[in-house]
């Protein structure tokens, strides 16, 4: 049933915002070199990794100077980028990944390599579900980037601090005590209209 609900939901958000994914993407490709698109290698379920679809944010080359961004600080960010991702809307074209089988609507939010590798025994549980474009965590620190971007060693306070947290909420909804998906989606875009 879970995939099924994916599958609609997916589809039909595909459709319905095809306008303002043509505009966005055209934005975009306008405002600095480089493409409308940015496919990151993530970890899936079963540690299967995929590739991750975001409007691009960054210009390019700029993963090499690290996979973390720092809030309002980072000049790696266009500005179109900070836009969209104070807004969430880099993170529409992930709706093809859910259509793809990659994704989930809900779920753990799929980390790239280097941090999974980190991951105790326990925290690795989230591997056995797939991934999702929103979860308990990405409600809980929509402003992640901006937690980052007021601390000194932005690197160390994710893997130390910000990343154990995220994953104890992740496998709180694996647990089942996290809410059903259609209210986790619904706390998800309540929460994007109050910042």
């Amino acid at each position: 049933m879970k995939r099924l609900f994916d599958i609609l939901v997916s589809a039909a958000a595909l459709l319905l915002l095809l306008p303002l994914l043509l505009l966005i993407a055209l934005a975009v490709a306008l405002s600095s070199p480089g493409g409308a698109f940015f496919r990151q290698v993530r970890v899936g379920k079963g540690g299967k990794e995929f590739g991750l679809l975001k409007f691009r944010t960054m210009r390019p080359g700029s993963e090499a100077k690290g996979q973390i961004t720092v809030g309002g600080r980072d000049p790696r960010i266009t500005g179109i980028g900070h836009f969209l991702r104070h807004s969430k809307l880099d993170e529409l074209p992930q709706l093809l990944n859910v259509l793809l089988g990659d994704m989930s609507l809900v779920g753990p939010r799929p980390e790239v390599p280097k941090y999974v590798a980190l991951y105790t025994e326990q925290q690795r549980k989230v591997l056995e579900v797939r991934p999702g474009i929103t979860s308990l965590a990405s409600i809980a620190y929509i402003q992640e980037n901006e937690l980052l971007g007021r601390s000194s060693d932005p690197e160390r306070t994710y893997i130390e601090e910000v990343m154990p947290a995220k994953l104890a909420l992740d496998l709180q909804y694996i647990a089942g005590e996290g809410g059903t998906d259609i209210g986790i989606i619904l706390r998800t875009v309540l929460r994007l209209f109050r910042r």
